[in-house]
Formats: structure tokens, sequence, C-alpha cells
């Protein structure tokens, strides 16, 4: 695809773009004038997670061609829920939580977009707060049908798996129809991107903001990020990957990018990371252990934009301490246990590894043990079954849970 814009060219090389509503116009348009555009996202955690990091990279590199974004921060639509892309209603959250939930996340778009330039933090809570219903089903209710949108994908999946779908959250696409219409009005925003499970919403926002306004807006969709096994990408035995360190450690966070499948590898760096094609086109064709270096470039540069160069430094000399086999920093997760405890009671290699929150479960544990998975001072641990009585007398345990999950038992004397 040849393409004018620099934006649009740029993102495209690196798999940004799923869907469009009309690429060649918005490429025509991009190439001649800077636009506004934003993204949506739902403030439903203290912390956004890797899920969002595509849309936060699209925001970023919005911004360095110094085009207008806007990080939409979903006060008033948290409130009714997204059922796109979910199999169940959502728990309903208060206003206060939503409240602190924005309040903490602030902090992961300053990473991403210059507040001081190009960019800005809107909360859709300041206009749809004051809604008049009745109003709002006349003017905007009329203009969106319900038949297109029992043809969406959130809404047809849920309904074919006999699954309720509230009428609180089939009011959601009206509301984000809203915002577009909103912010076009309000700060001729023409573009909305999101995610390809977004795009039906969307595509009511393009609807709405013509009947409305007699406009033209566009619409970009990423595609949906899987792992290099089909899973969807995100998810660890311990819970989701946070991209805020008082959620995740900084270590933990390299980790993630450090273990993921060799196939992977360039993509990830296209998606994730501001290298130069060409350079991680060379990366990209390592082979066997060589990929292990441009695995650790993309740790590297993914805790670096997401969490600042500080966070990154300090993980990557965390890792290197662990796998150079010099000293257990003490960042890595740590339990402190007295040495008498052990010795008298029955303290299992399960008591340890659940205490020091290195596996999803018991059954998971003894699953890694029964493939040699699960290491005490770097010795292969047979049985699920045996104490740690036999280490009581050492200061510390160095137990290795997995490929790289790695947590110190502290025995105090």
């Amino acid at each position: 695809m040849k393409l004018k814009s620099d934006f649009l060219r740029e993102i495209y090389s690196r798999g940004f773009i799923y869907q469009s509503s009309d690429i060649d116009n918005l490429d025509d348009l991009m190439s001649k004038k800077k636009i506004t555009a934003y993204i949506g996202f739902d403030i439903t955690s203290d912390s956004l997670h890797i899920g969002s990091l595509v849309q936060l990279m699209l925001l970023n590199w919005l911004d360095e061609f110094d085009h207008k974004t806007i990080a939409l921060v979903g006060g008033g639509t948290t409130l009714v829920g997204d059922p796109s892309g979910k199999d169940s209603t959502r728990k309903i959250m208060t206003p206060d939580e939503i409240s602190k939930n924005i309040e903490k996340i602030k902090k992961t778009f300053n990473k991403f977009i210059d507040l001081d330039k190009n960019g800005s933090i809107i909360n859709n809570y300041d206009w749809l707060e004051d809604l008049n219903y009745i109003s709002f089903l006349r003017d905007i209710g009329s203009k969106l049908s319900i038949n297109k949108m029992l043809t969406y994908e959130s809404v047809k999946n849920r309904l074919d798996r006999e699954q309720p779908l509230t009428f609180l959250e089939f009011n959601y696409m009206l509301l984000q129809s809203y915002d577009f219409y909103h912010l076009k009005k309000n700060y001729n925003c023409v573009l909305q991107m999101g995610g390809s499970d977004q795009w039906g919403n969307i595509i009511n926002g393009i609807d709405l903001v013509r009947k409305m306004l007699n406009e033209k807006v566009y619409a970009l969709t990423s595609p949906l990020i899987t792992n290099a096994d089909g899973s969807k990408m995100g998810k660890t035995a311990k819970g989701a990957i946070w991209l805020d360190k008082t959620k995740l450690s900084n270590f933990e966070f390299y980790q993630f990018w450090r273990n993921i499948a060799d196939h992977d590898v360039g993509k990830f760096l296209k998606l994730f990371t501001k290298i130069s094609l060409n350079e991680i086109k060379k990366l990209s064709e390592l082979k066997d252990k060589e990929i292990n270096e441009a695995k650790k470039i993309l740790a590297f540069e993914v805790t670096k934009i997401t969490r600042g160069i500080k966070s990154a430094k300090e993980a990557e000399d965390i890792a290197n301490n662990i796998f150079n086999k010099k000293t257990l920093d003490e960042r890595i997760p740590t339990y402190e246990i007295s040495s008498s405890d052990i010795e008298k009671s029955n303290f299992l290699i399960l008591d340890a590894i659940e205490k020091l929150n290195l596996s999803k479960s018991r059954s998971d544990t003894k699953r890694l043990i029964k493939s040699k998975g699960i290491k005490v001072n770097n010795e292969v641990f047979l049985s699920p079954d045996l104490s740690l009585k036999a280490y009581y007398k050492l200061s510390e345990i160095k137990l290795s849970v997995g490929k790289k999950n790695i947590g110190i038992l502290k025995i105090k004397k």
C-alpha cells in the first residue's frame, strides 16, 4: 500500500492497521495538514495493562508526527461498561472508584504523549453526566439503528451464546458514538482509533457525526495482538501484565518480554519499540541463542518507553545479576521465615512458592514439579510432598519456577 502520510506509512509498515473506514481519503488529509485524533480507554482498574499498549503506541506515533492527540478516559462510559469482547456483564463501578483509577492512570499517559505540546487527557464524564435522557434518546437514539447494532460481533456473540446483554450495556454504543460527535463538534477531532473489537462502536460514531453535523470523520482499528501460539497476549500464570510498576515490578515486566516466543520478536519490536525498521529486520533474522540478544533489546526498550529509562536499567541490572550467577538482588520477590519454623513444621516447597506468588495455583506448581520445572538453589526439585527442612541452616533459598520466575526465601535465625 502506497501512503503519503508519514504517520500512516509508519504505522502501516509496523503492523498497526487492521481496518480503516476510508484509508485513501484519510491519507490524503493527513498528508496535507495536522489532524486531531483520539483513542478511548475504559478505566476499570487503577492501571492499564499491555492489552492497551498498542493503542498507547499509536498515540505516541501521532504525537511524534505532530498531530494532536486525545487520550479519552471513560469516566462516564465506564459507569456503563463496554460489552465488546466480553462474555459476561461487567461489575458496575462507583464514580469514586473510577475517579481514583483515572488519577493513577494519568501517569501512564504522560509517558506516551506530550501534554505540554499536542497531547491532552479528556474525561467523557464532563459531558455525559449532564445529558438529559429524554433529549438524548430523541436526538441521538433516533439516529442509530438497532438492526445494525445487532450485527456487530460483540453483541451477536453474547446473544448467540444466550448470555445476558443488559440494556445498560447496550446504551454503551450510543454513548461512545456521542463521544465522537462531541469531540468532532468541540475539538475538530476527525479520527477515532481503537482495537478491532471496537469497529462497530466507531462506525456508529461516524454515522452519528455525519447525520448530526454533515461532516466526514474516520475510523482506524488495530489487530488483536496474539502470541505465536494464537493465545491472547498479556496474561501469564500470575495474572495481567500491568503497566504501572506499583502493580508489577520492573523486573517482572522486563522478564515478560524476555520470555516471549522467538517467532514474536520481530512483530513485537515493530509494535512496541521505536527502533528503526532496518534494525528490526536485522534483529528478527537472528537464530537460536542469538535471538536472546534481540529479546533483551525488546525487553529494555519496552520497559524504557512504558516506565522510563531508570526502571529499564534497574530491571536489566537485576536480570544480569541473576543470569550471570552474580549476587541476587533484594528487589526480587522475597518471603521471610524463621529457621525454627522450617525445622519444626512441615513447610513444603508448595508453601514457599505460594508465599512468593510465583505460580497461579498449587496444581500448576505440581505440574511444573512433574515436568522438572522447579529448582531449589539451582537443583531440580522432584516431589511436591518434600519439605524444606534440609535447607533450614541456610540464610536464603533461591526458588526458580518455570524458565525465569525467581523468588528468594530468606531464613531468619
